[in-house]
């Protein structure tokens, strides 16, 4: 393997950034509002989900009210 030197290597490393298809502003906030909305619902769903095999179990073993 060719060995690089740390000037050649940041040369390329810029022409390769250049490359890159950066996402606008508006991009980024939709994709970041639509992240965290998909946490929530997540979280939702598990807790949901939790709270209805806990009342589940809670009903079988008898320790319900």
């Amino acid at each position: 393997m060719a060995k690089t030197s740390p000037v050649q290597f940041f040369k390329e490393v810029r022409q390769e950034a250049r490359k890159v298809s950066w996402p606008t502003w508006k991009e980024t906030w939709i994709s970041t509002a639509m992240v965290f909305m998909m946490g929530l619902l997540a979280a939702l769903f598990f807790f949901l989900v939790d709270q209805g095999l806990s009342h589940g179990i809670r009903l079988i073993l008898g320790l319900g009210k």
